[in-house]
């Protein structure tokens, strides 16, 4: 069984390679192809990642290659973790917002949106070449940000290829109440637990969570309030959450404490992406050391945490016909009634052989719902835009976007964001 991980010259991939490792006895891979344009990167990322496996064994041979449609040639899977103009991009898309007073993030407001614009043409690449070159029916099994963003793309302009949008985010909550759990005397393995949770990537509120299928969800909820009041500068006001009944997903920060967010940025440097890039070099010194055959602790710096798990967990799934839940990215159709079907959602869903069905859900309260709405309709428009390098489409979008500029500065910000990254947007300046 060949699995093709594109972007394989990650700082990620090591965390990958022992996930593989770990379900070896379920999820027989026999070559794992990583891709990556940049070949220096590879060569380091590919070559520990190659000593990482024979020192367990070597059940399975790790190529390298710089052309994509050899990676996708003949796969049972292909997994997507790429970043378009690399972490410089990142950077430039955070002091792009704060250059115009607004959030400068990777996936969410104007930064999301510019790396939006870059990835979905180079995503459709590969859904394009998989239908092709792949084996037939082969997963799209994406976790580049923006996912869910991405997700729609697929959805919408590569329907023949079977795409999921995958986070960590939902398992990290998920673990995050088994820890307070634990905490409270009930230890629980996670296999035992679901999280119910409704929205889009990294737009979601968290709102169930059941044990054996008992609802623990009040038992929960009365936890995570009780710990906000003992802190001083609580994650969140107690009153939202008990208004609410729902714990919102760590990004709606942005939403919800936007002038926070905002000041936060103003004592940049460094922004996120120049930490990441300091940790990167420190990793990929570590990766480079030809002695090594475990990954650093400093990988967990990083950020992403259960990456690994998430992967495997979900290929493992499909692979043997498990029905197993999880939360995923793909169009819900049908799922929740009233929505449009075509929607690409994060939601659980049953993940098996014959494909991953979204689990029917009752619909977000109307509290949350015109947020969530407002950003799938964002979401929808850059779609467009990027995949027709649409000028005003884009220029809707930010329009659009509850995070993006007043009216009268959407076309400088718009132009700055196009003149920004104009190496890696191609259709918007050559038509």
């Amino acid at each position: 069984m060949k699995v093709a991980v594109i972007g394989g010259g990650s700082s990620y991939t090591p965390e990958l390679i022992i996930g593989f490792l770990k379900r070896i006895d379920t999820f027989p891979v026999t070559e794992l192809w990583l891709m990556d344009i940049l070949p220096e990167r590879l060569d380091i990322v590919g070559n520990f990642a190659r000593r990482i496996v024979d020192a367990n064994g070597s059940p399975f041979q790790v190529h390298l290659t710089t052309n994509q449609q050899e990676a996708v040639r003949d796969a049972s899977y292909v997994t997507t973790q790429l970043r378009v103009g690399w972490m410089q991009a990142r950077r430039e898309d955070e002091y792009l917002g704060r250059r115009h007073g607004l959030i400068g993030q990777e996936t969410t407001g104007i930064g999301g949106m510019a790396k939006a614009l870059r990835t979905i043409p180079v995503i459709l690449s590969i859904a394009h070449d998989m239908q092709r070159l792949a084996e037939p029916g082969a997963p799209l099994v994406n976790f580049t940000n923006p996912a869910g963003l991405v997700t729609q793309a697929l959805a919408n302009y590569a329907p023949e290829i079977t795409a999921v949008g995958v986070c960590n985010a939902p398992f990290n909550m998920k673990m995050t109440i088994l820890q307070g759990l634990a905490e409270a005397g009930i230890e629980v393995e996670p296999e035992r637990a679901q999280l119910d949770t409704l929205g889009l990537n990294h737009l979601t509120w968290h709102r169930g969570f059941t044990v054996d299928g008992e609802d623990m969800w009040p038992r929960v909820l009365e936890m995570f309030i009780a710990r906000l009041h003992e802190q001083k500068e609580p994650e969140w006001p107690p009153a939202l959450i008990e208004s609410l009944r729902m714990i919102p997903n760590y990004y709606l920060q942005y939403f919800y404490a936007t002038a926070h967010k905002l000041a936060e940025q103003e004592a940049w440097p460094p922004s996120r992406a120049e930490q990441v890039m300091q940790i990167e070099e420190e990793l990929f010194a570590q990766y480079a050391d030809p002695e090594r055959s475990e990954p650093p602790e400093g990988l967990m710096q990083r950020g992403g945490a259960y990456y690994s798990t998430v992967a495997t967990q979900l290929l493992n799934a499909h692979y043997n016909d498990l029905g197993e839940q999880h939360v995923v990215n793909v169009p819900h159709r049908g799922a929740v009634a009233s929505w449009p079907d075509e929607w690409v959602l994060e939601l659980p869903a049953l993940v098996a052989r014959d494909g991953i069905r979204p689990i029917s859900a009752e619909p977000l309260p109307p509290a949350v719902f015109g947020l969530m709405q407002q950003v799938k309709l964002y979401e929808m428009l850059t779609v467009e835009a990027a995949v027709h390098g649409d000028r005003n489409a884009a220029y809707q979008a930010l329009l659009t976007h509850p995070l993006g500029p007043a009216a009268d500065q959407v076309e400088a910000v718009l132009e700055d964001m196009l003149n920004t990254h104009k190496p890696y947007l191609p259709q918007f300046f050559n038509g």
